[in-house]
């Protein structure tokens, strides 16, 4: 028996690496595929800025909509069931399943109405894109599939079936991406390349992938329904909880969630707002929507790349910091804080870095049919690391259970950027930049709010010169180095090798940059992945 235990404990403890590491691929391979259809339809003739303009406005309405209809569902589902599955009360697991999937699938066919109905005025009126009315029709019936969808996920998370979500979500952008390009040639085809239809036949395809995500789960409920009902029949523990007081629970846990998503929501929307509404008032309409098209299509989308590597950190955050703060472990959650925050700073930083040096070659190498934007992707590169770091700051605070100040900070982060879109987009030296420079200062606000009610919940362990001072050497020795090679190799090869190799470079610089000035303590080492094998490397070369 004394030998069985710790086995027991490295199993619970290579379980949940392997969920850490399963996230990021997940996230990763969904960002790649995002980027797939993205480069298509901005490089496909007929579509370009213009139709990533209409998608665009078009698809902040609906993840608005999306955000106040399922956001923070799957969470408070997988909290309320575990808890009752733990004391044996199986009955009221499924009972709670059943009336969250009734409760959210109304508040999503709602959603999905409201979209459906008001799609004509929304184009026109609120966002002065008409062109945008079939884009929102297209998506609107995706509201309902996602928010019964995140009930399904919730129940599953809650059952330990996390591998159901992570398929789920894995094929639903499959989908979206085969999707797309298949529907855009064929819309292109029958409407002779209209990139108002053509955009619809986008968001038409983002659609279908939702209901094919909803399919899966379905299935893999179906398949799993024998198992439930034995489980059913084995419930101890029950307790009869009236319908309202479930849905209540619902609510408290998944309101505080869906704030933070909805202020993060309701900072794309205000460009959606009023972007092109300003650029109306001192250019033809056409430029103004591709000028937005710039921003909340392949800006928005080059600048989120990083966030989906961070991301795995910041949920298991959450957990790691509950665990921590129930059996009052305030060293574990100090350690855990400080290496997450160190990784998320050594992450945004040289992305943040690299794209504002690489801002024109690396819209070249991905754009090449519609490479503008060099000014608005170096200012918005400057967001990244307030992103990246406000990201894992929320993560800690959520699982600290100080659930309100992440929507808190974003909230004041948000009306800040209002207030700037309104006074600089409008003037003409600035345009769209304004609105780039507005979402600098969001973060930079959210941030600074976010990072003083952390320092005052959770004493960090990180010097000024360890989280500040050497990795900003390190990004500025990378920096130097490989924009150097870039002019160097713009002599001798094309654009885009020279581009590509210059990146490569960039990265292994960074990391040499890192070991060499000792960023990582040999204790934080040991707590990546592999660290055991890493140190014993560092340790033959003499570093450590």
């Amino acid at each position: 028996m004394l030998k069985e235990k710790p086995k027991e404990k490295i199993a619970k403890k290579e379980t949940f690496m392997q969920g850490v590491i399963t996230l990021i691929f997940s996230q990763v391979l969904i960002k790649l595929l995002g980027l797939v259809y993205t480069l298509y339809l901005t490089n496909r003739e007929g579509f370009g800025d213009k139709g990533n303009g209409i998608v665009a406005a078009g698809y902040q309405i609906y993840a608005m909509l999306l955000t106040i209809s399922s956001i923070g569902v799957p969470n408070a589902i997988s909290k309320l069931v575990s808890e009752r599955i733990a004391v044996g009360d199986h009955k009221g697991a499924h009972r709670i399943f059943k009336i969250a999937f009734a409760t959210f699938a109304m508040i999503g066919l709602i959603g999905s109405l409201l979209l459906f109905l008001g799609a004509k005025n929304i184009s026109n009126l609120w966002l002065q894109i008409p062109e945008a009315e079939m884009t929102l029709v297209a998506l609107s019936p995706a509201i309902f599939f996602v928010a019964i969808s995140s009930v399904m996920r919730g129940y599953f998370n809650a059952r330990q079936n996390i591998k159901a979500t992570a398929r789920s979500q894995s094929l639903e952008q499959v989908f979206k991406t085969t999707l797309t390009i298949i529907l855009v040639e064929m819309v292109a085809i029958l409407s002779k390349a209209s990139t108002q239809w053509m955009a619809a036949g986008a968001t038409l395809a983002t659609t279908l992938a939702t209901f094919a995500g909803f399919g899966y789960l379905y299935l893999y409920y179906k398949m799993r329904r024998t198992e439930i009902a034995r489980e059913i029949k084995t419930t101890v523990n029950y307790k009869y909880e009236r319908v309202i007081s479930i849905i209540k629970k619902i609510l408290i846990v998944s309101i505080p969630i869906a704030l933070t998503a909805i202020m993060s929501s309701l900072n794309k929307n205000i460009d959606s707002f009023t972007v092109v509404r300003s650029l109306k008032e001192f250019m033809p309409e056409d430029m103004a929507i591709s000028q937005y098209g710039i921003l909340g299509g392949k800006v928005d989308m080059l600048t989120s790349l990083p966030l989906s590597i961070n991301v795995a950190f910041a949920t298991a955050l959450v957990p790691a910091i509950s665990a921590a703060k129930a059996k009052k472990d305030k060293k574990t959650i100090t350690q855990k804080t400080s290496f997450s925050l160190l990784i998320s700073m050594l992450i945004g930083l040289p992305c943040t870095v690299g794209m504002c040096l690489f801002a024109g070659p690396i819209l070249n190498l991905l754009f090449p049919n519609a490479s503008m934007g060099e000014v608005v992707l170096q200012i918005s590169s400057l967001t990244i690391i307030f992103t990246i770091l406000d990201q894992t700051i929320n993560g800690a605070l959520q699982g600290y259970g100080k659930l309100m100040i992440p929507a808190i900070s974003l909230g004041c982060g948000v009306i800040v950027k209002f207030i700037l879109n309104l006074i600089l987009v409008p003037i003409p030296e600035i345009g769209v930049n304004g609105a780039a420079w507005a979402s600098v200062a969001c973060h930079v606000v959210a941030f600074s709010i976010a990072i003083t009610s952390l320092k005052r919940t959770i004493k960090l362990n990180l010097t000024f010169s360890k989280f500040v001072i050497k990795p900003i050497l390190a990004v500025i020795i990378m920096g130097i180095c490989s924009y150097f090679c870039y002019i160097t190799f713009l002599g001798i090869i094309v654009q885009k090798l020279a581009t590509i190799i210059s990146i490569i470079i960039a990265v292994i610089i960074y990391v040499l940059a890192i070991i060499a000035l000792k960023v990582f303590s040999y204790e934080e080492i040991q707590m990546i992945p592999g660290g055991n094998k890493i140190c014993k490397v560092l340790e033959k070369l003499k570093v450590y």
